[in-house]
């Protein structure tokens, strides 16, 4: 927990450095949420070859982070932490060329009270 995925139009393959942008994320979920830290934070990264924007004008793309968290926190908290996502992946798209026109979106969840988990090493499991 927190699990992180980031669908992302293929147009933005050779913009969005991910393992950086992740890293900035992990330290702002940790820097937002109680609870979150950097070592519970996963993130994954979703390349959508196929993306249809409004009426299909070419030079659109989107990109769309889902945030889940474990349950329990307030509006306010998801709401601080979808907005200050959603300027990081401003800041981490601003590169996109001028002809780009980018879709950035942000939705933080709970995750369901049925959500489990393992972490194993070395075949001893935590």
């Amino acid at each position: 927990m927190p699990h992180i995925l980031v669908s992302y139009d293929t147009s933005l393959h050779d913009v969005l450095d991910r393992r950086r942008f992740a890293r900035d994320l992990h330290a702002l979920a940790a820097q937002t949420v109680d609870g979150v830290t950097v070592e519970s934070c996963k993130t994954r990264f979703q390349r959508v070859e196929e993306t249809v924007i409004a009426d299909d004008e070419p030079g659109q793309a989107l990109i769309h982070l889902e945030f889940a968290l474990l349950p329990g926190r307030t509006a306010q908290v998801k709401t601080a932490l979808s907005r200050a996502t959603l300027e990081l992946l401003r800041q981490h798209t601003a590169a996109a060329p001028d002809t780009l026109v980018v879709h950035a979106s942000v939705d933080v969840t709970d995750l369901d009270a049925a959500y489990t988990k393992h972490v194993e090493r070395g075949g001893i499991g935590t």
